[in-house]
């Protein structure tokens, strides 16, 4: 097997993560702002072993973490335009027929009450009940991985409860959707985009 030598593989990689970055410029109504993306995305993908913010500043040459904590928590760009910015990338390069769309479900132990969906549940994660966040995410496999869609599991005492949700800015008329009804509009999601993987229904 032909190996490639470091310096085509580094230029063919800065030139890929050139590609991505272009991709997401559009999400972003600031130039500032994309270009804080841009470097939170080079921090994400640096050698730190832990992904902090104040680590993610100090790689992006800022004197503090706010102006990429801000991209996360208080900038205005749409999550689902950039879910699907991501599948499309993966369909682009990676699309094949013998793949296998694996969803599940994954906890964050959290310890406050303000992040959004947190609420004492059971999570596989820990193997008990915590203090948690659960997300539902798909995953499109064969034999690598890579992620393909993704959501945040809303527990119904959220719903009942208006100022936190008016406080983690989740709109007033949202609904409860369970894990599996989430797992199925994942599927629907990529059975719309075309995505090749086993088991696909036909004529689909």
């Amino acid at each position: 097997m032909a190996h490639a030598s470091i310096e085509p593989t580094l230029e063919l990689w800065a030139c890929a993560l050139r590609d991505v970055k272009e991709r997401i410029r559009p999400l972003f109504t600031q130039e500032r702002v994309a270009a804080s993306a841009a470097l939170f995305l080079d921090g994400l993908l640096g050698a730190e072993p832990r992904k902090t913010g104040w680590m993610r500043a100090e790689a992006a040459g800022d004197s503090s973490p706010w102006r990429q904590q801000s991209i996360l928590g208080r900038g205005h760009w749409n999550a689902e335009a950039l879910r699907d910015l991501v599948r499309d990338y993966v369909l682009e390069h990676l699309a094949d027929e013998q793949a296998v769309l694996v969803i599940d479900e994954t906890g964050f132990i959290k310890q406050d009450r303000a992040s959004c969906g947190v609420a004492r549940q059971y999570t596989g994660s820990a193997g008990k009940i915590a203090n948690c966040q659960i997300g539902v995410f798909a995953a499109y496999v064969l034999p690598w991985s890579c992620l393909h869609d993704h959501a945040l599991y809303l527990p119904k005492q959220w719903l009942a409860a208006p100022q936190r949700l008016a406080a983690a800015h989740i709109p007033k008329d949202i609904g409860f959707f369970t894990k599996p009804q989430i797992a199925q509009d994942m599927i629907e999601r990529a059975i719309n985009a075309d995505t090749p993987f086993t088991g696909r229904p036909t004529g689909s």
